[in-house]
């Protein structure tokens, strides 16, 4: 009988909150290492200890953390979220365990990094600069001309990203970005410019073993302007595993894994299918967050959670499958909504009619009455998040749509 396995997860918050669970039903103890001394405060409440049988934390000696988590007695070490990646990579390098290795670690986080190793690769790249200048971006937007995107190099989402219609506003952009800190809790030292770029943008979420990447699902991101920001998301719907579009999706995103060295564990892509072709808005080496990976294995049946339990427990049952294609059970969508103005919130006018919506699966409200809400500008600030599912499409639509008409000004009251 082989001897009980143990995973280490880096970061277990956000959606990885759930990989913990997802082992611990095979009967596979896990331990967490935490990347920093204190967690990020906006994943405090996603965060349970008691799922893990040690916790270690990490405090900027690599030599120390090693050493403590060696006597655990890892079988694998995992990403959570991902603040988690570089240590992860560099704990599974150390241990000798499965890993994705140190070497191309920075381009898995840093975005100017990122994109300029796909382009070397000759993968089609966003137009950018790195830079600590302010007036660096507005040069260069002049120069360019049309739209740019101003964002952090690190964070997590869509933290701190501006569109910037004329120089002065990139200026303008990137001054409200240095000198800050993301929700990642790290410094924003430096920002990259890229050029904006238009079309669809899709999710498409993977796991990999031994480079061999399956396609757990692909969803289609939804946006609005609102609140002053142009593209504003406001929702994901998840897609079929098949379709012209999904093909070319998933081909140029198996060669991005290839050029970022990820050849283990999860992996969410952003991309946008410009006219003509895909073009990679970026990659976090871990899982798909917003907790859409527990909304797909109820659509699926299973998806990026127990893909990832396969790869690294069970790797002959996941060669065996990862070619297969998922088929949809229910349909499945994730929604937000947008709270145009910021004060003390006394009630949600409407919550009722919400709760009633046909295909609403799971409803969270982030802000209470009481409480302080802020003016939706990314998906850090929704007030309520929707998940819904259904076994007919057009019931999730239907159900999206009534959301929108309820929402609006007169959806809150706000002091």
């Amino acid at each position: 009988m082989a001897a009980p396995q143990r995973v280490a997860i880096v970061d277990a918050y956000s959606s990885a909150a759930r990989l913990a669970p997802t082992f611990g039903a095979r009967d596979i103890s896990c331990v967490h290492v935490q990347s920093t001394p204190q967690i990020p405060r906006i994943y405090t409440e996603s965060f349970t200890v008691g799922d893990f049988d040690a916790n270690v934390v990490h405090r900027d000696d690599l030599d120390e953390t090693v050493r403590a988590l060696a006597e655990l007695s890892p079988d694998h070490v995992i990403v959570g979220i991902e603040s988690g990646v570089e240590l992860a990579d560099a704990l599974s390098e150390r241990l000798g365990l499965r890993s994705n290795g140190t070497a191309a670690s920075l381009a898995r986080r840093d975005k100017y990094l990122m994109i300029e190793r796909i382009r070397q690769a000759g993968l089609r790249a966003a137009a950018q600069i790195r830079t600590s200048d302010p007036a660096e971006p507005a040069a260069w937007h002049a120069a360019r001309g049309g739209r740019i995107v101003v964002k952090p190099l690190r964070s997590a989402g869509s933290d701190a990203v501006y569109f910037c219609d004329t120089p002065e506003q990139s200026a303008e952009a990137a001054r409200a970005v240095l000198g800050t800190h993301s929700v990642l809790a790290t410094r924003n030292e430096a920002v990259v410019a890229q050029e904006y770029l238009p079309g669809d943008e899709y999710y498409v979420n993977t796991v990999s073993l031994n480079g061999h990447h399956h396609v757990c699902d692909i969803w289609r991101t939804t946006h609005l302007s609102a609140n002053g920001v142009l593209d504003l998301l406001e929702g994901a719907h998840l897609l079929p595993a098949t379709g012209a579009v999904q093909e070319e999706l998933i081909d140029y995103t198996f060669r991005v894994l290839d050029a970022l060295g990820i050849r283990h564990g999860p992996a969410h892509t952003e991309v946008k299918y410009t006219p003509g072709r895909p073009v990679l808005i970026e990659t976090g080496a871990r899982l798909c967050g917003g907790d859409l990976p527990n909304l797909a294995r109820h659509a699926l049946g299973e998806a990026q959670l127990e893909w990832t339990a396969d790869a690294y427990t069970r790797p002959e049952r996941f060669l065996d499958r990862y070619n297969g294609r998922y088929r949809i059970r229910r349909h499945a969508a994730c929604v937000g909504m947008v709270c145009p103005t910021a004060g003390k919130l006394r009630a949600y006018r409407g919550l009722a009619a919400i709760e009633r919506l046909e295909s609403l699966h799971e409803l969270r409200v982030l802000v209470r009455p009481g409480e302080e809400i802020r003016r939706t500008v990314n998906d850090f600030t929704f007030p309520v998040v929707l998940y819904l599912a259904h076994d007919v499409e057009s019931v999730v639509m239907r159900d999206i749509a009534t959301m929108r008409h309820l929402d609006g000004n007169d959806f809150y009251d706000i002091a």
